[in-house]
């Protein structure tokens, strides 16, 4: 009986060294949020670990074609708020996910800035947005309660000469629960 059990675990490790091992997936829905707290859905978002860094492999529709801030944010919200004495999208969300207190925005393959810095979501003409994205210094435990953010604009991954890369305002979100 105690061989069998061996040789059992050790066919477990084995599956599990060739890939039979089925990771993790979570998948976010993500909308399209205004001020005024409405929202439509335009596609989602799964998440799943790697060797690499969490991927990210959005599929999504309904965006304004070109290149996105995209962000994790530190609160599990997607509603508007007051910013600069103004109701606006997404401000519940609160800042970019910033554990170890850095205040830097260096993107994402920085280790001394926000951990919720992501890559640039490029956005088709087609206002699909379908590419797989790698996030170096995250994995799908840091993910969980919190919101996944897409901007209006690109981003620099800089503080210069805007903060937080000149983003500007929040166009679409998702919480991952």
């Amino acid at each position: 009986m105690t061989r069998f059990r061996h040789l059992a675990a050790g066919a477990i490790l084995l599956a599990a060294g060739t890939g039979l091992a089925h990771a993790e997936t979570k998948t976010v829905s993500m909308n399209l949020i205004s001020a005024e707290g409405g929202r439509a859905p335009i596609g989602t978002i799964a998440l799943e670990d790697s060797g690499d860094g969490l991927i990210l492999k959005p599929n999504l529709k309904g965006l304004p074609p070109g290149e996105h801030g995209f962000h994790l944010h530190a609160n599990p919200s997607c509603a508007p708020g007051e910013q600069d004495g103004k109701i606006a999208a997404g401000i519940a969300a609160g800042g970019h996910f910033d554990p170890h207190e850095t205040h830097k925005h260096l993107g994402p393959t920085a280790s001394d800035g926000h951990q919720g810095d992501l890559p640039v979501l490029k956005v088709a003409d087609d206002g699909s947005a379908t590419g797989t994205l790698t996030a170096p210094h995250l994995k799908l435990a840091d993910m969980i309660g919190h919101a996944l953010m897409i901007h209006a604009g690109g981003d620099n991954y800089s503080d210069q000469p805007k903060p937080l890369g000149g983003g500007g305002p929040r166009i679409a979100c998702g919480v991952v629960q």
